[in-house]
């Protein structure tokens, strides 16, 4: 999904300066402020992804001016590693191994790091995933009250008969289930300045665990974290949602008596706003980091692809799947197998070893097996959501 994007210049001389992008499938003009959504314009409606700006930039002195002017799109300072970027005239392109990421973050040349994950990195902390068949939550709705196990994220289904949702609900309760090795990677990338932004399919709220701060997340199927009654569309708070759902009854609105939802995306349901920061983040990150996820829900999927095809893209996950195994690019990275032996690889290979165990500890207060000399949780089965 591309939207639309203003982004105001910082130039005083030319305070309306901005970049215009546009997309006819949704209508609309998205407004940033500082890197943060601010409004959505409808209505807007010219071919998809056309350049509409900058206004100004003949006159204006910042970078991404000159750049226009040039007729280039702005990217990152680090974007000009040459053996990686593939600025230069030579047209050979080298086949990218893990070491080769791990220098060039080493080296400062990735200081944007957008991450995507699914359910694959939960698995450690022992939430099934979604798809793993015999393992996978779907596979324990197979037998239950429902037509089929997806049902239970359908917003009619969920209206009809809230029950078998809120028994779901029940086994995901806040405080079951710990961060793992993996949050505490993207922790440590956050900690050392290199996390952009982190998108996350996943509902369980460990990626906030792990103690990286909201303002660095995209809860793109949102959280458990708030909740709304269906029919009077109030806030509801959600301790009461958690007191029904624990109490094993329906949770009820206290204005309206209707039901109330937690703030998940369900299926066919609009994504959080939050979401649209996807046009500014991914056209400058300098790296792609793609874990525990199949890549089959869309429009989260179609992200992988919205990174220029000179950023590297390093994808994790117990086997090959989306546009990264049928349309590969030359930069990409496919570390497939076991997701914690995968970042215990990375990490190690960044020398992030001792760093990484010292953060666990901190935030734990318990003492971090180690295997084969990398930080280690018990794992589980990887996702296939």
């Amino acid at each position: 999904m591309e939207l639309a994007l203003t982004q105001r210049c910082g130039c005083a001389e030319v305070e309306r300066g901005s970049w215009v992008w546009a997309c006819e499938n949704l209508r609309a003009l998205v407004l940033l402020k500082g890197g943060v959504c601010e409004r959505v314009v409808p209505g807007v409606g010219p071919a998809v992804l056309r350049r509409w700006g900058p206004v100004g930039a003949e006159s204006c002195r910042e970078p991404w001016a000159a750049a226009y002017r040039a007729g280039r799109t702005p990217v990152s300072s680090s974007a000009g590693v040459s053996s990686v970027f593939g600025s230069g005239g030579s047209s050979k392109k080298e086949k990218l191994v893990l070491q080769d990421i791990a220098e060039l973050i080493q080296a400062g040349a990735c200081q944007r790091v957008v991450v995507m994950v699914g359910a694959g990195i939960s698995t450690p902390s022992g939430i099934p995933d979604f798809r793993s068949p015999g393992t996978g939550f779907y596979s324990s709705f197979q037998h239950a009250d429902v037509p089929y196990p997806e049902a239970i994220f359908e917003l009619s289904f969920f209206l009809h008969n809230p029950k078998p949702f809120c028994t779901w609900a029940k086994e995901m309760y806040p405080g079951n289930y710990r961060p793992n090795i993996i949050h505490y990677f993207l922790r440590l990338l956050h900690d050392k300045g290199l996390l952009l932004r982190l998108y996350t399919q996943n509902i369980d709220g460990l990626e906030r665990g792990s103690g990286i701060p909201g303002s660095k997340l995209v809860e793109a199927h949102g959280s458990f974290a708030s909740a709304t009654c269906t029919v009077c569309r109030g806030t509801s708070p959600v301790e009461d949602f958690w007191a029904a759902v624990m109490g094993d009854r329906v949770p009820c609105c206290a204005v309206c008596t209707g039901l109330v939802k937690p703030d998940v995306v369900f299926f066919g349901e609009a994504l959080p706003q939050r979401f649209l920061l996807h046009v500014v983040d991914f056209p400058t990150a300098d790296l792609l980091l793609i874990l525990g996820t199949s890549l089959q829900v869309e429009p989260f999927a179609s992200l992988s692809e919205a990174v220029r095809s000179s950023v590297p893209r390093v994808f994790m996950n117990k086997e090959a799947a989306g546009p990264l195994s049928w349309r590969p690019r030359s930069r990409d990275v496919l570390q497939l197998g076991d997701l914690v032996d995968s970042v215990g690889r990375l990490v190690e290979l960044l020398g992030w070893s001792e760093e990484l165990t010292d953060l666990i500890q901190r935030e734990t207060g318990k003492s971090l097996h180690r295997c084969h000399s990398r930080p280690f949780v018990q794992s589980g089965p990887q996702a296939e959501m």
